[in-house]
């Protein structure tokens, strides 16, 4: 059995400052290691369950934040960015039983976290097909493009949520919750151990639960802080400049949806 996991940062227990989860700045260490923490304790749970294989993508800002040495003998890791539209999914493939997320935050336009965000600070919301996008909506629909289960979910409360909301299936530890610019967490311990059970829980269970609903059509819309970000996303072939700040694109396959989030939002100026 071998599973993915994509690990981020601002949903990992505590993680309350933006100075906290960048490499520049003192109070990082302390999250890099947190973070390393949580990803250890779901690739424990994962063998506590019989898998066998486990890859784990670092999925947080440079790509290189997990500590290595402290990971499983079992884990190959994935460090900085490989520059496809799979982003924070990449390594992913269909031959996986299951997909797992930690360390995930609330999306853009929630209140549920001081570090809420979509892909980047430059993103006011982003909706697909009339719901508000989180980084776990996006890569959720990857996986199910896939057609890999998405079995578990760890981070900020917001996130866990709207993550159930949409997967009903899915097994979440909230870790904390976001009120203005604070956060209230359980012990950075605790949930090591709630992450841990967590995952064996998911994986023990019927991941079929888990596999993600895809529509048959996919319609975006980006709203942008600065409308120059949004003209210039306009430019991708068949996006629209639905008004100065918002940009839409449609698509069948949502590949071509992830292309447009690669080239319209990520590498936009």
């Amino acid at each position: 059995m071998k599973v993915f996991i994509s690990a981020d940062m601002e949903g990992v227990t505590g993680a309350t400052n933006w100075n906290e989860t960048d490499k520049a700045h003192a109070d990082y260490p302390e999250f890099r290691e947190q973070m390393t923490a949580e990803v250890v304790a779901a690739c424990e749970g994962a063998l506590n369950a019989g898998v066998t294989e486990i890859v784990v993508k670092d999925a947080h800002w440079t790509g290189r934040n997990l500590i290595a040495s402290k990971l499983p003998r079992e884990v190959r890791l994935i460090r900085s960015w490989t520059l496809d539209p799979y982003s924070m999914m990449a390594g992913l493939d269909g031959t996986f039983h299951a997909a797992l997320m930690t360390g995930y935050h609330s999306r853009a336009g929630s209140d549920a976290s001081p570090l809420a965000h979509t892909i980047t600070g430059r993103v006011v919301y982003l909706k697909i097909n009339d719901r508000y996008a989180s980084e776990f909506l996006i890569n959720a629909y990857t996986a199910g493009w896939l057609r890999v289960p998405v079995v578990f979910l760890s981070g900020d409360a917001g996130s866990c949520q709207d993550a159930m909301a949409f997967l009903p299936g899915l097994t979440t530890v909230a870790v904390m919750e976001g009120t203005g610019e604070a956060t209230s967490s359980i012990h950075p311990a605790l949930s090591v151990e709630r992450i841990r059970s967590g995952v064996e829980m998911a994986l023990k269970g019927d991941v079929a639960r888990c596999r993600v609903p895809m529509p048959q059509h996919f319609a975006t819309e980006v709203r942008f802080r600065i409308h120059a970000n949004a003209r210039q996303a306009s430019y991708f072939p068949g996006a629209r400049l639905a008004e100065p700040h918002v940009v839409q694109f449609e698509a069948d396959d949502y590949f071509d949806i992830l292309r447009f989030f690669m080239f319209g939002i990520s590498m936009t100026g």
